[in-house]
């Protein structure tokens, strides 16, 4: 079995993804990316990806709430991370991801510091569970 990793990144703005896949392209992850809601889930689907880093508000008819409700309500895929990122701090946001089934949360404009150790304890996380 490899030790890479696979990443999906859902994010609507391009520099934001370029920005993340910059960060987690130091490590050995294989990443890949989505612009929207829709495209992330059918890509959840078809990769089954180690860890979803999933934005909040993005256009179309899947916002990131719902993504992540999808992918907890799948019984194949209900194990992946989930890491919601937004520009929306407050308690009620934290909240709506935590019954969605985020498994974190990181509020914009995160450090590339705090996204790498996030994403590391979530894979640290998933490992153990597996091991």
């Amino acid at each position: 079995m490899s030790d890479r990793k696979v990443i999906l990144i859902v994010e609507d703005q391009s520099d934001i993804r370029k920005l993340i896949r910059m960060t987690l392209e130091i490590g050995s992850s294989e990443i890949h990316e989505a612009e929207n809601g829709e495209a992330g889930w059918h890509m959840v689907k078809a990769l089954r990806p180690d860890l979803v880093l999933l934005d909040v508000m993005m256009p179309g008819s899947l916002d990131g709430y719902q993504v992540c409700q999808k992918i907890r309500q799948e019984p194949a895929l209900k194990h992946i991370p989930v890491v919601l990122l937004t520009a929306r701090g407050q308690q009620a946001d934290f909240e709506m991801g935590r019954q969605a089934g985020a498994d974190a949360y990181l509020t914009k404009p995160f450090s590339p510091l705090e996204l790498i150790d996030t994403v590391d304890a979530m894979l640290a996380k998933t490992a153990s569970m597996v091991a």
